[in-house]
C-alpha cells in the first residue's frame, strides 16, 4: 500500500511519517500493493485530526477522528478502517465474486453476526420520489436550507447533469458531480 501523508498546520516530519506508516501499515495485509491511501493530518488550536482514505479498485474506505492527541486519533482511524473491512467483508466478497479487486479477503477477520447486522443496517426505511428541477448551485443551496435538509438533488443548468449539494460538518457546502 502506498501512503501519502498531507499535513495542514502541522509539520509532517520523520517522526509523524513513521508513526502513520506503522499504524496504517497494519492494514497493508488486507490489500494488494497497488492500493493508494491518503492520510490528512491537521492541527487546529488544541484539536488534532486525522482523515484516511483508501482507494481500492472499485471501493473507497474512509475514516476520520478528531481529539486532543494526534496519536489517539491515528489509532482510532486505523481501528475504524479495520472494523469497516471486517464488517463489510461478506458484502464485498459478493460484489467482487469472479472480478478483479485489490482486497485480500483471507486476511480480513470475520465479524460475528454480520448478516443480521447488515440486514438491519441496509433495511429501506422510506422511499420518496420527487421532481428534479434545473437550477444553479446557489439556488440549490437556498432550496436545501429552506427545506432544512443536509443535501439536495438537482439538475445543474450549467452542466445539464444531476448534482447533489450537501452541508459539510464544517458548515460549508459541497457539490457532488457525476463523471461518466
Amino acid at each position: 500500500m502506498k501512503i501519502l501523508i498531507i499535513g495542514k498546520n502541522i509539520n509532517v516530519g520523520d517522526r509523524l511519517t513513521k508513526l502513520v506508516e506503522t499504524k496504517f501499515g497494519k492494514l497493508d495485509k488486507y490489500f494488494s500493493q497497488d492500493v493508494k491511501m491518503n492520510v490528512n493530518v491537521w492541527s487546529e488550536k488544541e484539536r488534532q485530526g486525522v482523515e484516511a482514505t483508501i482507494f481500492a479498485k472499485g471501493t473507497i474506505f474512509r475514516a476520520e477522528d478528531v481529539s486532543m492527541d494526534l496519536n489517539v486519533s491515528i489509532d482510532r482511524v486505523a481501528d475504524k478502517l479495520s472494523s469497516q473491512l471486517s464488517k463489510y467483508k461478506t458484502k464485498l466478497q459478493k460484489k467482487y465474486k469472479g472480478r478483479p479487486h485489490d482486497l485480500v479477503f483471507e486476511e480480513i477477520p470475520d465479524e460475528e453476526d454480520f448478516e443480521e447486522a447488515l440486514e438491519d443496517e441496509f433495511k429501506e426505511v422510506k422511499r420518496k420520489s420527487f421532481d428534479i428541477k434545473p437550477m444553479n448551485i446557489e439556488e440549490a443551496i437556498l432550496q436545501m436550507e429552506l427545506l432544512g435538509h443536509s443535501f439536495f438533488v438537482f439538475i445543474n443548468v450549467e452542466t445539464e447533469t444531476v448534482n447533489v449539494v450537501y452541508k459539510r460538518k464544517d458548515g460549508k457546502y459541497g457539490l457532488l458531480e457525476p463523471t461518466y
